[in-house]
């Protein structure tokens, strides 16, 4: 059977400055690494032979309707601006629409440089590829907006890093890949007949009830809002919340430098290249505002009345805080099983998030340990939560089933760092056992085998992961 993709393509439809058209770079060996079938049904792609996938989605071949191009797109970068970034080693091969009607991109990561790779070599190496994989998918079934991974293929070639490494693709499948910096490109280029085609799209594609640029801008807010409080929920730390990193259809996207943390500290930083703490775990919230204020300034311009949308558009974005506060405060009482959570249940949760700090306990394994009614293990003095437990059961024993809802959104097991540097080190020797275990077990985090329990714990001292790195 040969691979069938539905393809059915509007982006190309956009003037030529959105965008190169070009063919991947063809790869010595490709070798299909994982296919997600589930997607592929999902999406109304037929399999073909391992040999046709690993052709396909190694870029050696591109596939049947097909319309390979490299977007372009500017964005704040720790908060510096370049007015030109773009697809530097990806290609967006088109679009499906799904049974649903909606519409989603299919792009190859890794398929070689374009005009927008700068000083790259437009390569992935296998570690970053599967990384991905596994966090898209985890994420998804985590119930957070996310990218989704299709396949992985590894090309048979080394790319140059510090050291020679395998190289590799990721087929990625999202809701779009229009970014916030897709409108900064086109606001800084002051091409209004651009960004008007580029807002005229994305609500069409995103936001078909948007009647005016301002709604546009309120509803991308409120997706955001939504999905930064839940990489909240989980521990989450994005590690690259550039503005060229910021869907419009409120998505997560591109898992460079990404991690969870395992002990709680709310300015916890992971990624390398993040030296001043700009997109620490607890920052997240202000820098979605930035971004959003970022965007409101790109639709400005589509406005009648400047001076009224500055004003208009400065009062949306200060309304974020609070509404992030309200989200904060939905889904940390939940984690603590209060279904309605109120104000007067914010010390309650201040208070365990403050003991966890100054314990050192894990973020993962505490609450979960809650929804288990056992004690929290995972902290240098578990007896300093007993005054709080006191207060917590006291709070919750007119909740219906709080356990039963502690254990639906306090997930048991996360992509824990050390676990995919272990899972990357054993795949760069051949061996894909630990990365199809961990591809299992996250695809059902809130439920696990005692067979899988040792993935539950946390880093021994010596297995640590101090940094993330991009992979770029």
């Amino acid at each position: 059977m040969t691979l069938h993709i539905p393809f059915q393509n509007s982006y190309g439809t956009l003037p030529d400055r959105f965008f190169t058209r070009q063919n991947a770079e063809p790869v010595r060996a490709p070798d299909l690494l994982v296919f997600n079938d589930a997607l592929a049904a999902e999406l109304g792609i037929s399999a073909g032979t391992p040999e046709d996938m690993a052709q396909v989605f190694g870029g050696n071949r591109m596939p049947d309707g097909a319309d390979p191009l490299a977007q372009v797109y500017a964005g704040h970068q720790f908060g510096g601006f370049s007015p030109q970034l773009g697809d530097g080693r990806a290609l967006l091969l088109g679009e499906v629409v799904k049974g649903d009607g909606r519409r989603v991109d299919i792009q190859l990561k890794g398929s070689g440089r374009t005009p927008y790779s700068r000083n790259g070599d437009g390569r992935a190496w296998l570690g970053p590829v599967l990384r991905e994989y596994l966090l898209s998918e985890a994420f998804h079934a985590l119930d957070v907006p996310t990218t989704r991974a299709l396949a992985a293929v590894a090309t048979g070639e080394r790319v140059q890093r510090e050291t020679g490494l395998p190289g590799a693709l990721l087929t990625r499948v999202a809701s779009s890949h229009i970014r916030v910096g897709t409108f900064q490109y086109f606001y800084a280029q002051r091409d209004l007949e651009g960004l008007q085609a580029l807002y005229d799209y994305t609500r069409d594609r995103h936001y078909p009830e948007a009647e005016t640029p301002h709604d546009l801008l309120r509803a991308v807010i409120q997706r955001q809002v939504k999905l930064v409080v839940k990489w909240m929920g989980i521990g989450f730390i994005h590690g690259v919340m550039n503005t060229d990193n910021t869907t419009l259809s409120g998505e997560t996207i591109d898992f460079g430098p990404a991690a969870f943390m395992d002990k709680f500290h709310p300015v916890t930083v992971y990624s390398s290249i993040d030296r001043q703490g700009r997109y620490s775990y607890d920052n997240q919230i202000n820098i979605i505002c930035w971004n959003m204020a970022q965007l409101a300034s790109c639709l400005v311009p589509l406005m009648p009345d400047g001076e009224v949308a500055v004003a208009g558009f400065t009062a949306t974005v200060n309304m974020m805080p609070n509404q992030i506060r309200a989200e904060w405060l939905r889904v940390f009482g939940q984690k603590i099983g209060i279904a309605d959570a109120t104000p007067e249940d914010e010390p309650l949760i201040g208070d365990l998030l403050r003991l966890m700090a100054h314990h050192e306990a894990d973020f993962t394994n505490t609450f979960r340990a809650l929804s288990e009614g056992a004690e929290i293990k995972d902290a240098s003095d578990p007896a300093a939560f007993t005054d709080w437990r006191a207060r917590w059961q006291q709070r919750i024993a007119d909740e219906d089933a709080p356990l039963d809802l502690m254990r639906r959104v306090n997930p048991a097991v996360i992509p824990r760092n050390h676990r995919m540097e272990q899972m990357i080190a054993a795949a760069v020797n051949g061996d894909m056992a630990p990365f199809d275990r961990l591809l299992r077990v996250l695809s059902e985090p809130y439920t696990l085998s005692p067979d899988d329990a040792d993935l539950t714990a946390p880093p021994q001292p010596e297995e640590v992961v101090q940094a993330t790195f991009c992979g770029t």
